[in-house]
């Protein structure tokens, strides 16, 4: 239980630190993503809007991208932090781009920085999900 606070506190602060640099003139809806990688590290990202509205990237597809580019394969344990009492869920395309990387058991925590976290897996935000496995990988 104690590693697992760690883990998350580390993750925390990382979500935190991204969330504060993320470009969302438009939504005003700051979010940061933080990554626990199957390689130990930590890969962070936050959403960038655009103008050309819905084009742009969300956080968690943005820390995945950084995952990937640092050497990480496989996702071990996902972090959301946004404004809020609310927690802050990936949305569906999100659940779906996490799912590439992430087993259904892989641990989710959600949090409206101004409440408290929900924390869940990606088989319960995404059940009966289509992933990589379905297609030989």
């Amino acid at each position: 239980m104690a590693a697992r606070a760690a883990i998350d506190e580390r993750l925390f602060e990382a979500a935190e630190a991204v969330r504060a640099r993320a470009y969302a003139p438009y939504s005003n809806f700051q979010v940061g993503a933080a990554i626990l990688a199957d390689d130990g590290n930590i890969y962070a990202g936050c959403n960038i809007e655009n103008a050309a509205y819905p084009i742009g990237n969300c956080a968690e597809p943005s820390a995945i991208a950084a995952m990937r580019a640092g050497g990480g394969r496989r996702i071990e344990r996902v972090y959301v932090t946004g404004p809020g009492t609310l927690p802050v869920t990936p949305c569906g395309g999100c659940r779906q781009r996490i799912r590439e990387f992430a087993a259904p058991e892989t641990p989710i925590v959600c949090h409206g920085v101004d409440g408290e976290p929900l924390y869940t897996t990606l088989g319960e935000l995404l059940p009966h999900s289509f992933g990589p496995n379905h297609l030989g990988r």
